[in-house]
């Protein structure tokens, strides 16, 4: 398919996501049902299912054979030519703001020829609850609706403002990893969807986010790396490597997203290279 096909059918599953999530938000501050656990291994709520669907019936609605790389049902393959494309999936990051009723939540989803982070050649995060629809398309540039992102150009730490995800629930991560930036810098930030933060550093919004605790998964950042880095980000590991990992439901990563060079070579001398 063509990448202009593809940006049809990326704006056409956001809109279809919004419409199916719609009874699911109805019920926000209450208890939800949970559906088992979900190839990620978090607990997969009837908003995550219902978007995934429709991600699922977008795209076969345009004939396209492709193999699926969700977050929620794992890896699943559709039509005669499965393997001749790749769609990641995360249909909704920051389900527990959704079900609590706070408006920062995306669906992601990333296209790619092959089951790499590195392959992804279109990408969407879908900011649902602000009808803002970040997406890119590689060599082309990044997008937030028909604007044409370019990141943050504050060359100093101490003026930034700065993501920082250190939710370690059931984790290994150390504070003392991070406890450098946090000194160096006035502005901490952190709302709960990954992929949706990312897109802020695109946007310019915030100068970086930093998750180094090993547990976010590809599935969450894919078609963010690729908004991010269209609009001018870096994004490497801890060690300032590109990084380049399978696209699978339980690849974790460590990642830095900064908005111009000077920002990201002072973070980076201020994280251990192994984290």
């Amino acid at each position: 398919m063509s990448q202009t096909d593809w940006q049809q059918i990326l704006q056409e599953i956001k809109i279809n996501v919004q419409a199916v999530i719609k009874p699911c938000l109805q019920t926000t501050g209450t208890p939800q049902p949970s559906l088992g656990m979900n190839a990620g291994g978090d607990m997969m709520k009837p908003a995550d299912l219902a978007a995934e669907t429709a991600i699922v019936d977008t795209i076969q609605a345009h004939g396209v054979s492709f193999t699926l790389v969700s977050e929620e049902s794992g890896i699943k393959k559709y039509g005669p030519n499965p393997e001749g494309c790749y769609v990641t999936a995360d249909p909704i990051d920051g389900t527990t703001n959704l079900i609590h009723g706070i408006p920062f939540y995306a669906t992601s989803v990333a296209v790619s020829s092959a089951p790499m982070l590195d392959s992804v050649y279109a990408g969407l995060v879908a900011d649902l609850p602000h009808n803002k629809t970040y997406t890119a398309i590689k060599g082309s540039g990044a997008f937030c609706n028909s604007k044409k992102l370019a990141t943050s150009q504050v060359p100093k730490l101490e003026d930034a403002v700065v993501g920082l995800d250190i939710n370690s629930y059931n984790g290994k991560f150390a504070l003392e990893n991070v406890y450098s930036i946090v000194k160096k810098t006035k502005h901490i930030r952190h709302f709960g969807a990954n992929a949706l933060e990312i897109c802020y550093v695109a946007e310019g919004l915030t100068d970086s986010f930093i998750d180094l605790r090993g547990k976010i998964r590809t599935t969450d950042v894919a078609a963010g790396f690729l908004i991010a880095k269209e609009a001018g980000a870096n994004v490497t590991d801890p060690a300032n490597r590109l990084i380049d990992v399978p696209l699978d439901p339980k690849q974790t990563l460590s990642f830095i997203a900064s908005g111009n060079k000077q920002i990201h070579s002072q973070i980076l001398s201020m994280v251990p290279v192994d984290v």
